[in-house]
Order: C-alpha cells, then sequence, then structure tokens
C-alpha cells in the first residue's frame, strides 16, 4: 500500500517494534485522537503490580462531546504478535476492570493518583472540568462509558469471529483502529482508520447494509444486559409511546444497535450502560431547534452518509423531560 501526493509515493513502513508504535501514537495522539483529549502513559505512570498485573498501554479520556467525554483503556499491539497467547488474553483481562466491582475501584483510584500526582495532568483536567471534582468526574466517566481501544498496525483475521462469538464484551466494549506508518525520503505521513472521531461509528459499513428484517440472535434483552433501569425505562417509555402513535413500528435489533423502522429506518438506538445514543434522521440544526433538555450531539458528515441522510444524535440517561423526544420522533412518522 502506497499513499501518493503532490506527486511524491510515500511507501508504507512496518513499526519494527511496539515501543515505536506506543511513542508514535503518545507524540501524536492529539492529532490523532482530537486536540480535546487527555492521553494518559499508563506503562510510565503505573506500577506493573499495581492492577494485578494488567497494565495496559494508556488511558484516554475524550471531551469532544462536552457533556457526554468518553474514557478509554488503550492498548497497542503489533499484528506479528500471536493473537491467541499475547491479545486475546490481555485484553480480556481489561473486561475485569469494568465488570468486577473491587477492579473498577481499583482502576478509579489508581488514575485518580496519577492525575493528582502530575502537576500539568491535573491543569488539563481542571481545564475542562472547571469546578467539578476530579476524582468523582473520574467515577462517572469509567462507570458510563466503559470502552478499550485496541491500536494495531494491522488488521488480524482473528477479530471478527472473536468479536462475534464473545458479542457481549468484545462486541461492545473493544473499540479498533488501525495506524499507518508511510515514508517519502524522511518525511512521515500517518493513516489512520477509520478516524477516531467516527470510532462509535466503524461498525456502520456492514450492518447498515442488512436487512432490516432478516432473522437474527440479537435481541432486546442482549441489549439492555447491563444498563441501568434508567435506560431501560427510557427505551421502554419511547417504544409505548411510539406504539401508541402506530402500532406497526417495528423495533429491530441487530448486532450494534435497535433501528427504529417505519417504511424506512428512521432512528437508530445505540445503548451504553448509563444512556442511550439515539441517531435521528434530521438535520441537527432542525433537532437543535426542537430540543432544549438534551444534548445533541454532531455527526459527522462521512457517518451521516452511511445512516442514509442528514441526521445527529440525541443523548438520552433518563426519562425526563421526555415529551420533546417523542415530539422529534413523531415528526419522522410521515
Amino acid at each position: 500500500m502506497s499513499i501518493f501526493q503532490n506527486k511524491r509515493k510515500f511507501v508504507e513502513c512496518s513499526f519494527s517494534r511496539e515501543d515505536e508504535l506506543e511513542k508514535t501514537v503518545i507524540d501524536n495522539h492529539k492529532i490523532f485522537f482530537g486536540k480535546n483529549t487527555i492521553y494518559i502513559d499508563a506503562k510510565k505512570k503505573i506500577e506493573a503490580k499495581a492492577l494485578g498485573g494488567a497494565i495496559p498501554d494508556g488511558f484516554l479520556f475524550d471531551f469532544s462531546d462536552k457533556d457526554n467525554p468518553e474514557f478509554y483503556i488503550v492498548e497497542m499491539e503489533l499484528s506479528s504478535h500471536d493473537f491467541y497467547k499475547h491479545i486475546f488474553p490481555q485484553i480480556t483481562k481489561f473486561f475485569s476492570f469494568y465488570k468486577n466491582p473491587k477492579s473498577q475501584d481499583d482502576l478509579i483510584e489508581k488514575i485518580f493518583t496519577v492525575v493528582n500526582s502530575y502537576k500539568d495532568l491535573k491543569k488539563e483536567f481542571k481545564k475542562y472540568l472547571i469546578e467539578k471534582e476530579i476524582y468523582k468526574f473520574i467515577k462517572d466517566v469509567v462507570e458510563n462509558s466503559q470502552n478499550i481501544l485496541l491500536l494495531l498496525d494491522e488488521d488480524m483475521p482473528e477479530l471478527p469471529e472473536i468479536i462475534e462469538t464473545y458479542s457481549d464484551t468484545w462486541g461492545k466494549m473493544v473499540k479498533k483502529l488501525i495506524l499507518k506508518k508511510f515514508i517519502y525520503n524522511n518525511e512521515v505521513v500517518y493513516f489512520l482508520d477509520p478516524e477516531f472521531e467516527n470510532i462509535e461509528y466503524a461498525y456502520l459499513e456492514d450492518s447498515v447494509k442488512r436487512e432490516i428484517r432478516e432473522e437474527s440472535k440479537y435481541s432486546e434483552e442482549y441489549h439492555l444486559e447491563d444498563v441501568t433501569k434508567e435506560v431501560k425505562g427510557a427505551y421502554s417509555k419511547i417504544k409505548c409511546e411510539l406504539h401508541k402513535l402506530n402500532k406497526n413500528l417495528i423495533f429491530n435489533p441487530t448486532k450494534y444497535y435497535i433501528s427504529i423502522v417505519h417504511k424506512r429506518s428512521i432512528a437508530y438506538l445505540v445503548f451504553r450502560r448509563k444512556k442511550i445514543r439515539l441517531t435521528v434522521m434530521l438535520p441537527e440544526e432542525v433537532v437543535r431547534k426542537r430540543v432544549k433538555f438534551h444534548s445533541v450531539a454532531h455527526i459527522s458528515d462521512s457517518v451521516q452518509r452511511y445512516w442514509g441522510g442528514p441526521s445527529c444524535d440525541l443523548i438520552i440517561e433518563n426519562s425526563n423531560n421526555f415529551n420533546e423526544i417523542i415530539q422529534i420522533l413523531k415528526s419522522l412518522l410521515v
């Protein structure tokens, strides 16, 4: 694979060692992940035994949506590593940070200790949190946003089967990025797939093409398995209120989301433990004029094209001020 730019041919050059890949990400994390992110180099700041020997490469806090920050445990691996002997057990250890209350508390405490120990890091957090207490923020975001970012230099053929087999962990928590390096003379360019701003929607290219009525092993229960009672209540209310308006509406569970179908898909619900990301097929400027009590999140142009038209996200955490959500969805029933 090569990249051609201004009559120059950039030739792909593999990362020779894992620490080269790690240094590249650390040095360029504001470019790769966005200027409104904080990356913590966990290997340098946390003792190997501090989290039961399962030390990730880093922790990433994404503040691009200030009302809904995201947290990622970051693991960087060369594709030359043995998947089942090295990568699979390493990622599996990280699931316990989220699934086991004691491990999760240890993770939160250790991140807070690191942030509190480095003045520059603490100052950077304060820039985003302002008056919010750092420990409470870390606790809330880790509990609310449970992601594992697996960054590779090449895709790995084992991943699709693993994600399909362990859909409740690998399928829900692991987000994959491929980072490649290209060189022309002494000039280096990098290629990141997908772009980090689209990481939540990386599945779209395959899933949107599926037949909406296909038989699937995925169910509503699959999506609601680990969510809070507030999220379950919000989903139940959406379904109940929309069926009052049109009993023939279809709520169609697929691997990554539940789509609401009326002649075509009018909305998509992606579930996180403490929130629903509701994608509605309406222009963002229209939704912002109608919504006062819920966060509206921008979707990149490329993702909107995957969805099939102008769209944006509504963030739902409970059933409060729910009438505006129902009115938005009602406007799509035409």
